[in-house]
């Protein structure tokens, strides 16, 4: 995994959510991987979304302090924020496309941070939207 990779919340959160089963296992080399190459492209949408069911969706919820040190550990990587003209490019892409406009603003994040793929189970794997591909890492 190299900076031109970029994580969805789903990585994530299976990353650290032992109860996963094999998208655990997946999503946790995934991880590794990119700690131990350049990282990967992430956005503060990402970073939200991990923060919020970490601490209160999955089965063994992180404390909020493990949560937090766990985000402050991503700002090392390329960390992307989203400005109005981002919005407004997400929508048209959520049109274009007919994703939602969370999934859309993903993609023009992924765009945006010069990403060429985006690992996430929530889009149509081997797509390709806004010249990214789409790769949904934990299918078989």
């Amino acid at each position: 995994m190299s900076a031109d990779v970029f994580l969805d919340t789903n990585i994530l959160i299976y990353a650290y959510d032992s109860q996963a089963g094999s998208k655990h296992l997946v999503a946790r080399d995934i991880l590794r991987s990119c700690w131990h190459h350049q990282g990967a492209v992430i956005s503060t949408q990402v970073l939200q979304e991990f923060y919020v069911n970490i601490t209160r969706k999955i089965p063994q919820p992180l404390s909020l302090p493990t949560a937090r040190r766990l985000v402050e550990q991503y700002r090392v990587w390329p960390v992307i924020t989203n400005t109005v003209h981002d919005i407004i490019r997400a929508s048209e892409i959520q049109e274009r496309y007919r994703l939602s406009f969370w999934d859309s603003l993903v993609v023009c994040a992924a765009v945006k941070g010069d990403a060429n793929t985006i690992l996430t189970e929530d889009l149509s794997h081997d797509q390709h939207i806004e010249g990214v591909r789409i790769q949904n890492p934990f299918l078989a």
